[in-house]
């Protein structure tokens, strides 16, 4: 007899939370947004490896300080598992720096934002899930806004769109390493084997940096010492990121994850808008164009994306 009155009750706390899902992940795609652009600005005296080590100090002190008050409880047993999600997470942010130091801010984010359509990919040859006409048809979209980037860009290096995609690639795998641990491991201990790996890899790269010849590459680099205000722009971009995955976890946790995951290409958007900000050319329309195709797909995708499933950096 009460559920009259109640339904649009309901409603409007549905709409509510739904509406908070989308503002939280439009907060964490500017912050990730954020975050390129002061890797962006600071790449001129930094090197890409350098950037990874300050971007994954302050979410290592964020998630120690989580595990001594609350232990991790899992079961573990996939140590290997762990520790290649780690280093290829790191491997994909190293491309994704060095990306976004040669490319515009809008194609590096493009390019990165590729990712579901690997994942779809790597899913269907190695796992062999089956994917639905809708899925083969948003990854036909997605390669055919790969090309429309590419085929405008051609004053820039091949190399460079490759290092783009390449990292796109990268975090598909580091993803779909994470199917095969979240029922053995806590999810802070999956994000601390990434994180932990994003410091200690940059100190093995920055430790041969010195002593090889070609030693400012996207896997090589020399420590440079930061100075004054550099210190609070390393850390700002350290909690940018810190900030954009806890906005966006408590995000997909709040609503469809499809729905909130779709919202999440408002990333590439906030990317064109600061690299025209900073100075990066106009994109044509045929860019223009791949951009849009690229986040077709991915919506197309997103929207069949389970909860559990990440969306986002490394």
């Amino acid at each position: 007899m009460s559920s009259l009155p109640v339904s649009p009750v309901l409603k409007n706390v549905s709409k509510r939370y739904a509406s908070s899902s989308v503002a939280l992940m439009l907060f964490a795609s500017l912050l990730f947004a954020s975050m390129t652009v002061i890797a962006k600005q600071l790449s001129g005296r930094f090197d890409a490896v350098e950037l990874v080590f300050f971007r994954n100090v302050i979410g290592v002190a964020s998630i120690l300080i989580s595990v001594r008050q609350r232990p991790f409880r899992h079961t573990g047993g996939r140590l290997g598992l762990l520790v290649f999600r780690g280093v290829v997470g790191t491997a994909s942010l190293y491309t994704l720096f060095f990306a976004v130091r040669t490319l515009p801010l809008g194609t590096a984010s493009a390019y990165q934002y590729t990712y579901p359509i690997f994942l779809s990919l790597l899913s269907f040859f190695i796992l062999g899930e089956k994917l639905n006409v809708r899925e083969w048809t948003a990854i036909g979209l997605g390669f055919a806004g790969i090309l429309f980037i590419f085929r405008p860009d051609v004053t820039m290096p091949l190399r460079w769109h490759l290092i783009g995609l390449t990292c796109a690639l990268l975090t598909a795998v580091s993803y779909l390493s994470i199917r095969g641990l979240k029922t053995y491991y806590d999810t802070r201990a999956i994000v601390l084997s990434f994180m932990l790996s994003g410091m200690l890899l940059p100190i093995i790269s920055m430790a041969a940096g010195h002593f090889l010849p070609d030693s400012h590459s996207i896997f090589l680099g020399r420590f440079v010492w930061p100075e004054g205000w550099e210190w609070l722009v390393l850390l700002a971009m350290g909690f940018a990121a810190l900030l954009g995955q806890l906005a966006m976890t408590r995000s997909l946790g709040m609503d469809k994850a499809g729905r909130v995951s779709a919202v999440g290409y408002s990333n590439i958007v906030f990317s064109l808008i600061f690299g025209l900000i900073l100075g990066d050319p106009f994109p044509s329309w045929l860019m223009l164009l791949g951009v849009a195709l690229i986040m077709t797909g991915g919506v197309l995708i997103a929207w069949k994306r389970k909860p559990e499933e990440p969306h986002g950096e490394g």
